[in-house]
């Protein structure tokens, strides 16, 4: 069962401009430690933070409370499996919200996509609330 989507469009140049303005204030301020190393090292820098942002917007729209609520640009992180398949982690307050939203006996699944053409960054969220079979309880 979807529990909740959410989508987001960012502008590439002006995630630019703001981490031009506000250099690693505005990176601590709003990525981990893993998202900005990750986003260093890639050739697009800029890009790489921008799907991030989206990301993270989208997932907060799929949590049902935009940035509000106290919820925090941390409690939201990208990574990536080793396939390059972008996965959303929540921690604090956004996990919380989500185990509020997800009914008793199921599991959330937060599935994330990322994609950029310049000067667009998108990002969609589905949560997804995936019964707990028996199975799945003695496998994992």
């Amino acid at each position: 069962m979807i529990l909740g989507i959410g989508s987001d469009l960012a502008n590439i140049d002006r995630i630019a401009g703001t981490i031009e303005r506000f250099g690693d204030r505005f990176k601590n301020r709003v990525f981990t430690e893993i998202e900005q190393a990750k986003a260093e090292r890639r050739r697009d820098t800029v890009g790489t933070y921008a799907k991030r942002w989206a990301a993270k917007e989208a997932c907060s729209k799929a949590l049902g409370t935009g940035l509000a609520m106290g919820i925090s640009w941390k409690d939201m992180a990208v990574s990536n499996l080793r396939t390059g398949q972008p996965v959303m982690e929540v921690t604090g307050w956004a996990k919380e919200r989500l185990e509020k939203m997800t009914p008793p006996g199921h599991k959330a699944i937060i599935h994330v996509t990322l994609t950029d053409d310049h000067p667009w960054a998108q990002a969609f969220v589905v949560i997804e609330a995936r019964a707990i079979t028996q199975e799945s309880t003695q496998s994992g």
